[in-house]
């Protein structure tokens, strides 16, 4: 076989990949880019993005919920899951062609397939073999396998986002982002029965568990079942259904339902690249890399994003980070720009929103840290009276002495905007006090964070 010469090859065509070879082009080095998916990543095409699309459509629905007694009259409000679908195809569908032309015009060599390292230290993608000096890998992370009776049965995240109905009965296997996030919208869909099984005490672990109580009460409220400490064990086909077994403390249960998702973790996409032919470290987070993002035992593989060991959190505005620092110091042949993590938000995109940034309370008791918890209920302040929602709070830590905020925890409407400004304030390290004195365009949700420190 002919061996086709690059500067670099590019294994994952998402934020993490697309981040290094767009710079790498444009420094002049020659670059091939290789996905065995429609380019755009999990995030542009599976995740993130397309499931926004469908929660601004449902987000009709729960608007129109907690306007009902309020002036706004809702007796026709429903939602066209097929049309729903087409709406979100406007973006999922031009993207990756969009994503594909601007890489060629940048001359990267644009390729399609399943890429494996051979043990002479190239990629091979069916017939064809890639050499080059370097390699980086964005593979990002697929569901992890469960090993249970029947886990053939669970369908994914990617294909509840191209159903092309309403699920009817729908149980999440898990209790994570996913299972959150997709029940909400099944049934303000009009899902008529949504189930969350969850193997753990606690659902959406991340998070504080004060707020997650609240979201907790009003995902029930909204028609979701929610249990806790429930294993599921199989999955068996019953005609066009499913039986759900699991297990609980107070013993053995099933459900009978039409649709059952796996929302129980994911893990690197690392299985197929048999990267132990050119000798690059693996373990249980992903490939091993140092704070350079290049390989601990290859200097001339980088990796980044979910399918690295790098000890950032699995987000894809970390990876576009972390793919910047791998380019840095891939264009310059050596380690010279660390990554360094700052205060990164997270949110859960329910109806309203949980979100975080810095540390739980339990994390700040770990360090040793002297602080004081600001916690408040908030649907009786105006900016949530005024969208009818009373599931709203607010917890901040701040640090006894130096004032500075070590975690900020948020539910209800805006917070997934907040938690922005948030996290930029315990970045610059400013202290509470500061932050009171900021100015805020009033009202906005942003003028009520001054009132939370």
């Amino acid at each position: 076989m002919n061996r086709e010469k690059f500067d670099l090859v590019v294994i994952g065509a998402g934020t993490g990949g697309v981040g290094v070879a767009r710079p790498c082009a444009k420094a002049g080095l020659k670059v091939a880019i290789v996905d065995e998916q429609p380019y755009g990543g999990t995030c542009m095409l599976r995740g993130c993005d397309p499931k926004k699309m469908l929660i601004a459509v449902t987000e009709g629905i729960d608007w129109a919920m907690r306007m009902k007694d309020k002036g706004l009259r809702t007796e026709s409000m429903s939602v066209d899951w097929p049309q729903m679908m087409v709406f979100k195809q406007t973006f999922t569908g031009i993207m990756p062609l969009r994503l594909e032309k601007g890489l060629s015009r940048m001359g990267i060599e644009v390729l399609h397939g399943n890429a494996h390292f051979t043990k002479d230290g190239s990629v091979q993608m069916g017939n064809r073999v890639l050499q080059a000096k370097y390699y980086h890998i964005a593979t990002g992370a697929r569901p992890a396998t469960l090993n249970i009776p029947g886990e053939e049965y669970l369908s994914t995240s990617t294909d509840f986002l191209e159903r092309k109905t309403t699920p009817e009965r729908i149980v999440f296997v898990g209790g994570g982002f996913i299972a959150f996030e997709f029940s909400h919208i099944a049934k303000r869909a009009g899902a008529k029965k949504v189930t969350i099984l969850q193997r753990g005490k606690n659902a959406l672990v991340k998070f504080d568990p004060d707020l997650v109580e609240m979201q907790m009460e009003r995902t029930r409220e909204l028609g979701i079942d929610v249990h806790c400490e429930s294993v599921v064990t199989s999955v068996t086909k019953k005609g066009n259904a499913y039986q759900v077994l699991f297990t609980t403390p107070q013993g053995r249960k099933e459900i009978e339902c039409d649709h059952v998702v796996h929302a129980a973790g994911r893990v690197p996409n690392i299985g197929n690249l048999n990267l132990q032919a050119i000798g690059v470290e693996t373990g249980r987070h992903g490939i091993k890399v140092n704070t350079f993002m290049r390989s601990v035992s290859n200097k001339n593989v980088f990796a980044v994003g979910d399918c690295a060991d790098t000890g950032g959190p699995n987000l894809t505005p970390v990876s576009a980070n972390e793919a910047r620092i791998a380019a840095k110091n891939l264009m310059v042949g050596k380690d010279v720009r660390p990554m360094k993590y700052p205060p990164i938000p997270s949110v859960v995109f329910t109806l309203p929103p949980v979100a975080k940034v810095g540390l739980l309370e339990t994390e700040a008791e770990e360090k040793g840290l002297k602080f004081d918890v600001k916690f408040k209920k908030t649907g009786n302040w105006y900016s949530s009276m005024r969208v009818g929602e009373k599931f709203s709070a607010y917890k901040i830590l701040i640090e006894q002495g130096s004032g500075k905020i070590l975690g900020a925890h948020l539910i209800g409407p805006g917070a997934e905007e907040q938690i922005n400004i948030m996290a930029v304030v315990m970045g610059a390290g400013m202290t509470a006090n500061q932050l009171k004195g900021v100015i805020f365009a009033y009202p906005s949700y942003a003028s009520d964070l001054a009132s939370m420190v």
